[in-house]
């Protein structure tokens, strides 16, 4: 819903290889446009290939932000997200474009339209001692263990979901309940502009996976010194980072890891990469549809830009 005092921003909302880039640069043409990347992966400098980043050329097309913006050492936490977001929102917005929202990580989607939580703080004891019993029993078996005592959290989760599935059950030993009833009861927090949520979901989810493996082949490349396998080659060449780190736990680059290891073949690492990647844009289709107030439109229809278009000139007019 919008008002009538308040500014316009846009969101477009997708699962992977739905074309949400495509499509705010499409926009990009018609109208004066800014555009804030919604992505975990992308805020990472280094990390071009895996994360299917926007090209030189293409971000030079239209002002983009929250790109390239943090070393893969460090981490990038829902709370500055929406705090860079809003503040963001509010410059382009003072110099006449409109802010576009585009991207895939539905959890900042959801704390910048619901706002943040009081969940406890990371406890770096209990991370530990549930890495350990991780470590016995794999994360397979954690996730049974979360489906114990928090069946709503576990049921959104995959069960190699090591970083979501070790904070959910963080959560419910430090606070004794369960994430999932925890964030129930918090309250939204009222934004100071109208966010016009546009969600670019599949009609049929096996062209979505042909799409998916599509990206994941021209990521990996025909050898290993190119695509993704290379890109990793090198951040591990640094030699300060390590797989438990958000970032060497995106999509792509965890299997990488481990094709580099030598602990899966290249085959594997495909295969891998691939059923990772569509389990991602499961996930995202759930967040998707827990936000009623979405506008819909097909990715694998016509264009959507000019739907998009369409439907804001009527909120403009």
């Amino acid at each position: 819903m919008t008002s009538q005092h308040k500014p316009l921003a846009v969101a477009i909302m997708g699962p992977t290889a739905s074309g949400k880039t495509a499509a705010a640069l499409t926009i990009a043409k018609e109208i004066p446009v800014e555009i804030i990347s919604v992505d975990s992966a992308l805020v990472y400098r280094g990390m071009d290939i895996g994360t299917a980043k926007p090209s030189a050329e293409e971000l030079a097309s239209a002002p983009h932000h929250l790109i390239d913006i943090i070393d893969p050492l460090d981490a990038y936490s829902v709370a500055q997200f929406r705090e860079d977001a809003i503040r963001l929102v509010a410059e382009i917005q003072a110099r006449g474009r409109l802010p576009l929202l585009v991207g895939g990580t539905m959890m900042y989607f959801k704390g910048l339209n619901d706002g943040l939580d009081d969940l406890p703080t990371a406890d770096a004891d209990v991370r530990a001692r549930l890495d350990a019993e991780a470590a016995r029993i794999g994360w397979p078996g954690m996730h049974a263990k979360l489906r114990d005592v928090d069946p709503v959290t576990a049921d959104r989760l995959a069960p190699n979901d090591a970083q979501r599935i070790n904070r959910a059950l963080e959560i419910h030993e430090l606070s004794g309940k369960p994430m999932s009833a925890l964030l129930a009861r918090r309250e939204k927090q009222e934004l100071p502009f109208d966010l016009v949520p546009f969600a670019l979901e599949p009609s049929d989810r096996a062209v979505l996976h042909e799409r998916i493996a599509l990206r994941f082949d021209q990521m990996l490349g025909k050898y290993d010194d190119t695509g993704i396998v290379a890109e990793v080659a090198g951040l591990r060449a640094r030699g300060d980072l390590n797989p438990n780190l958000p970032s060497m736990r995106c999509v792509g680059y965890r299997q990488a890891w481990e094709y580099l290891d030598g602990t899966i073949d290249r085959a594997q690492l495909r295969e891998t990469g691939i059923i990772a990647t569509r389990q991602l844009a499961k996930r995202q289709l759930t967040w998707l549809r827990s936000m009623p107030e979405r506008i819909v439109i097909d990715c694998l229809g016509p264009d959507p830009a000019p739907q998009m278009l369409a439907h804001l000139a009527t909120l403009r007019a």
